[in-house]
C-alpha cells in the first residue's frame, strides 16, 4: 500500500527540485543541484575594475568567490540588504560564486510536466538563461539556467539583454 502522504515513486523521478527566491517581488528559481549552500554575507570586499553587479568578493570558508547582485545584472532598481536579503551560493562548472536576492522563499519540487519552455517572444534576449516557466501556488515561477545566467564569458550578455529589455519599456 502507498503512502498518501508522499508523491509516488515515479512522480518524484519525473520532478526536478528548485530553490525559490525574488527580485523586486517576481518569483525565480534555481534547480537545487547546482546549489551548494544559502548564507547571509557579512562582508563582501569591493574590487575594483568590475561591472556594477559585481559586488566584490567574499570569504567562503577558505575560499574566495565573486559575488553577483541579481538585482544590478537584471537592471532592477537598487535596493539595501535587509534581513531577507541572502546570497545563494552556486557551483557553474568548475567555478563557485555567490549571488545575492531579496529573499529565498522555498524550496519546491516541480513536476516537469508542469514546466513550460521559455517561448522566444516573451522572453526577448533573456531566452538564453530562462529554462522555463512554472505556476507554483498561484504564481509563475521563472526558471533559471544556472550554466547560462552565470558563465563568467557571458554576463555582461545577461545584463545588456536586461538594458535592451528595460529600453523597450512595459508592455500591454
Amino acid at each position: 500500500m502507498q503512502n498518501s502522504a508522499s508523491p509516488p515513486t515515479s512522480a518524484r523521478r519525473h520532478s526536478s527540485q528548485y530553490v525559490g527566491f525574488e527580485l523586486a517581488g517576481q518569483a525565480y528559481a534555481f534547480r537545487i543541484d547546482q546549489i551548494q549552500e544559502i548564507v547571509i554575507l557579512n562582508q563582501v570586499t569591493k574590487t575594483p575594475q568590475v561591472p556594477e553587479f559585481v559586488e566584490g568578493v567574499a570569504n567562503l570558508r577558505g575560499s574566495i568567490i565573486p559575488i553577483i547582485n541579481l538585482r544590478k545584472l537584471f537592471r532592477l532598481p537598487a535596493k539595501e540588504a535587509d534581513g531577507d536579503t541572502r546570497t545563494i551560493v552556486v557551483n557553474v562548472g568548475e567555478r563557485t560564486m555567490g549571488c545575492t536576492v531579496d529573499l529565498v522563499s522555498q524550496v519546491i519540487r516541480i513536476p516537469e510536466e508542469n514546466v513550460q519552455a521559455a517561448p522566444e517572444t516573451v522572453t526577448g534576449n533573456g531566452a538564453m538563461y530562462i529554462s522555463g516557466f512554472a505556476r507554483v501556488d498561484g504564481k509563475l515561477l521563472i526558471l533559471l539556467d544556472i550554466d547560462e545566467l552565470l558563465d563568467p564569458r557571458k554576463l555582461e550578455q545577461v545584463n545588456q539583454a536586461a538594458a535592451v529589455e528595460l529600453s523597450r519599456g512595459p508592455r500591454d
